[in-house]
C-alpha cells in the first residue's frame, strides 16, 4: 500500500510539472550592424576666419575654423573656472571676455556662436 501512495505521488508530481512547463527563451534577432558613411565636415565650419583685435587676445591672432575658435573660448573659460558655480550654462566674463562680450558681465552658453559670429571676419 506504501507504493501505491509513493506512485500516486510521482504521477501527482509529474502532473503539475507538465501544466506549468518552463519556457524556452526565445531567440535573439541578428542585430544588422550598417557601416556609417564617412561624414564630410562642410565647408563654412573649416573656413579660416580671422579673429577681431579682442577676440585675439583670447584666442590668438591666428586665422582658425569656426569650431576651433569656440574651442579654444572653451579652453580659455575652463582654464579660468569662468562657468559659473550654480548655473553651468552661464559664462561670467573677466577683462578680456567682457570686451568680447560687448561689455556684459555674464552670458549664456548658447550665445557663444552669436558672439563669436561679431568677432570674425
Amino acid at each position: 500500500m506504501a507504493k501505491a501512495i509513493k506512485k500516486a505521488a510521482k504521477k501527482a508530481a509529474k502532473k503539475v510539472v507538465k501544466k506549468a512547463p518552463a519556457k524556452a527563451p526565445k531567440k535573439a534577432a541578428k542585430k544588422v550592424v550598417k557601416k556609417a558613411a564617412k561624414r564630410t565636415p562642410n565647408a563654412a565650419f573649416m573656413a579660416p576666419l580671422t579673429p577681431s583685435p579682442v577676440l585675439a587676445e583670447v584666442i590668438g591672432t591666428k586665422p582658425l575654423p569656426r569650431t576651433e575658435i569656440v574651442k579654444k573660448i572653451w579652453d580659455y573659460i575652463k582654464k579660468n573656472n569662468l562657468q559659473d558655480k550654480k548655473n553651468k550654462r552661464m559664462i561670467n566674463a573677466d577683462a578680456k571676455l567682457k570686451a568680447v562680450f560687448a561689455g556684459k558681465e555674464q552670458v549664456s552658453m548658447f550665445d557663444l556662436a552669436k558672439i563669436v559670429s561679431k568677432n570674425v571676419k
